[in-house]
């Protein structure tokens, strides 16, 4: 039972973890949105708002997407956090974690990727 224990607070601990990160690149996102505000004010060429469209567009799906994982995340912490917890431990409770553990390594990598293209964006049209 102590095993089940110290598996259920890792498993917590990854979810936390998660949550965290979702609510910082949900406030990051809010930053880059912001500068891409300011760059369509300055009112540069058609060549400068196709890829800022864009990029607001992509923002706008992420966000959808962190808010969907963030509650994944909550409903899997719920579920631990009920007194029944410790049958979920059974194999089949780590085979429904590992799909959003896979999204998650999924979003991760995709929002980095997102992130270093606006970056190089920001480099070209920021002075």
């Amino acid at each position: 039972m102590h095993t089940k224990v110290l598996r259920l607070s890792d498993l917590k601990f990854n979810l936390e973890t998660w949550r965290r990160e979702l609510r910082f690149h949900l406030s990051e996102m809010d930053t880059f949105e912001e500068k891409l505000e300011e760059i369509a004010a300055r009112g540069y060429s058609k060549s400068t708002s196709v890829p800022l469209e864009q990029f607001q567009n992509r923002i706008m799906i992420e966000k959808d997407v962190i808010s969907k994982l963030k509650h994944r995340c909550k409903h899997k912490i719920a579920l631990l956090s009920s007194p029944d917890s410790y049958e979920l431990l059974e194999p089949k409770f780590h085979d429904d974690h590992q799909p959003l553990m896979d999204d998650m390594r999924t979003y991760i990598k995709m929002h980095y990727e997102l992130i270093e293209e606006m970056m190089t964006y920001f480099l070209n049209w920021l002075e």
